[in-house]
């Protein structure tokens, strides 16, 4: 039974110890794709465990200027979850104090890191109040999100221009 014992120990050390012999080749190869892709670089932390290893902090996964743009355009909504990594934006339920009847809901997916028109999509959630106050859901209009999205683009656009011009 010891000789069980000692090599369960022996065992759970190597288990333990041989990941940090490993290569962070892996890791470097991926931030520098990921640098390469989203164009944005941000600054190297000294690593919290002590060491001379600094751990490399990656930028967003999208486009920088959409990303801005679309919580500059939607900021006037709640927002319900945000992920600049995934490129998710999604909106709390907004109802327009002139309409309280009927409340909006977005969801905005940044699906690229280049400043395109498809690298952007928008859904739109809308609910009207029945007359027993419980909310259903309603139609919206195509031209809705598409009114959004060039809203979106338009700001961008702007923002990148602005960025040019500095």
């Amino acid at each position: 039974m010891p000789d069980r014992r000692i090599l369960g120990v022996a065992l759970f050390a190597a288990i333990l110890f041989v990941p940090a012999c490993a290569s962070n080749d892996a890791a470097e190869e991926s931030a520098t794709a990921s640098e390469q892709r989203s164009g944005l670089r941000l600054p190297s932390l000294p690593n919290p465990l002590g060491g001379n290893r600094v751990t490399e902090v990656e930028g967003i996964g999208v486009n920088g200027y959409l990303w801005r743009a679309s919580l500059d355009t939607i900021s006037f909504m709640p927002l319900a979850e945000v992920d600049p990594f995934g490129g998710v934006i999604i909106t709390d339920w907004y109802a327009n104090p002139q309409m309280p009847t009927e409340r909006f809901k977005l969801t905005v997916y940044i699906l690229d890191t280049r400043l395109r028109a498809d690298a952007l999509a928008v859904n739109v959630f809308r609910q009207v109040r029945e007359e027993s106050g419980g909310w259903i859901d309603a139609q919206t209009s195509e031209q809705t999100s598409y009114d959004i999205e060039n809203a979106i683009l338009t700001r961008a656009r702007q923002l990148r221009i602005s960025q040019l011009e500095d």
